[in-house]
C-alpha cells in the first residue's frame, strides 16, 4: 500500500536547486490574476527548512520598506517555477529565528560561505 503512495509522490517531485538555511535565494513564483499569469520574484534569506519528500517546505525572510516579511513555500509546488541561489551563507543553526529581532543591515547579516 505505501509503495503505491511512494510511487505517486515520486512522480510529483521536481528538480530544485540545492540550497540550505542561510542562503540568499530568489524564488520565482507563478501568480495568476484573472486569465493572465506572470512570474513574481521573492528574494530573501532562507531562515528555515522543514519536512521531507513531497512535504518539504522552506521559509524566506526579507526586509521590505523597513518591515520584515516572511513567506513559506512548499519546495515541490507547481506554483514555484524556479529557485535561484544568489549567495551562499555559512550558519551554525538549523533555524535562523534570531534574524527576526534584527533591524537594518544586521537583519541581512549572514556570513558568506568560504570559497572552495
Amino acid at each position: 500500500m505505501s509503495s503505491i503512495i511512494q510511487k505517486i509522490e515520486d512522480e510529483q517531485l521536481k528538480e530544485v536547486a540545492d540550497f540550505n538555511v542561510g542562503d540568499t535565494v530568489k524564488v520565482h513564483t507563478r501568480v495568476v490574476e484573472g486569465d493572465k499569469e506572470r512570474i513574481q520574484i521573492f528574494s530573501g534569506i532562507v531562515i528555515a527548512k522543514k519536512g521531507q519528500g513531497l512535504n518539504q517546505a522552506f521559509t524566506v525572510r526579507k526586509i521590505s520598506y523597513g518591515e520584515g516579511v516572511e513567506r513559506g513555500f512548499p519546495v515541490h509546488s507547481p506554483r514555484i517555477s524556479k529557485i535561484e541561489v544568489t549567495n551562499r551563507g555559512k550558519v551554525r543553526r538549523a533555524r535562523l529565528n534570531y534574524l527576526r529581532g534584527r533591524v537594518g543591515k544586521q537583519a541581512m547579516s549572514v556570513k558568506p560561505a568560504a570559497r572552495s
